[in-house]
């Protein structure tokens, strides 16, 4: 099983740039989008729907031009689950799960924070616990789960530049950094990429577009997070820097799932 997760920073942007195009090439079992910026409503063009893909959105209620996650798959899952159950996830179109025979794979987005605004990084944290707390119910359920998406959180300091300078910014705060390996170490879950990867600079997003791009600093903010019981069928995994569709780079993971 081939899955792909990236946060778009906009469907229609991405779709501009060619994305869906490099999609059907790449031939994925399941697609994870992050931060769609769209209604599902005014998706009325055929590219947002390629062949072969069953096509599910979950877009915010407070604003549809912000946030938004959708899931594209070649089977027919057997269920969708939208929300995870508290505000910062649900009105804000933040997770979409589809279910299929023997996996459940999920797209989640973080919020960003902020450095200046205290607000904005206290939102941040609420959707953080929240989403912790469902990973907590979710090792009690009796399958396999991959959860891709946007931490808006780089673990380590091999996961982004300048690591010293940036641990006085949100996404590599102390207080950022614990959350998430706790949910690597105390919950055990598997954070699939560097379970084929160990190497640094293997970032899935840069800042100020042009500039860091072209000197490589940017940061891994972007996860595809499994149950213990999917470690040992990770086959494989990269970040796709061939194209440029938004300020992430896919990440493509292979897992031996039928």
């Amino acid at each position: 099983m081939k899955v792909i997760s990236l946060n778009v920073n906009g469907i229609r942007q991405a779709a501009d740039r060619g994305f869906f195009e490099w999609m059907v090439r790449q031939d994925p079992d399941v697609v994870c989008l992050q931060d769609i910026q769209a209604d599902e409503r005014s998706l009325n063009d055929s590219v947002f729907f390629p062949p072969g893909y069953n096509t599910y959105f979950f877009d915010s209620m407070e604003d549809p031009e912000q946030a938004g996650v959708a899931i594209y798959c070649k089977t027919m899952p057997k269920a969708i689950m939208t929300g995870m159950g508290f505000p910062e996830c649900d009105f804000e179109g933040r997770f979409i799960q589809a279910d299929f025979d023997k996996v459940s794979i999920g797209a989640f987005l973080t919020p960003h924070g902020s450095n200046h605004e205290d607000a904005l990084q206290e939102h941040k944290y609420r959707f953080m616990e929240g989403f912790k707390n469902h990973l907590i119910k979710t090792r009690r359920k009796r399958r396999e789960f991959i959860f891709c998406g946007t931490a808006n959180v780089a673990r380590s300091p091999i996961d982004v530049s300048s690591w010293f300078v940036n641990q006085r910014n949100s996404g590599f705060l102390a207080e950022e950094r614990k959350w998430i390996n706790e949910i690597f170490n105390e919950l055990e879950y598997v954070d699939a990429f560097r379970q084929v990867n160990k190497q640094d600079k293997q970032y899935t997003w840069w800042p100020d577009y042009e500039r860091a791009w072209k000197l490589d600093e940017g940061g891994r903010l972007d996860y595809q997070i499994t149950t213990p019981g999917i470690k040992h069928l990770i086959q494989g995994g990269s970040v796709y820097k061939g194209q440029r569709f938004s300020d992430h780079a896919p990440l493509i993971m292979e897992y031996n799932i039928d």
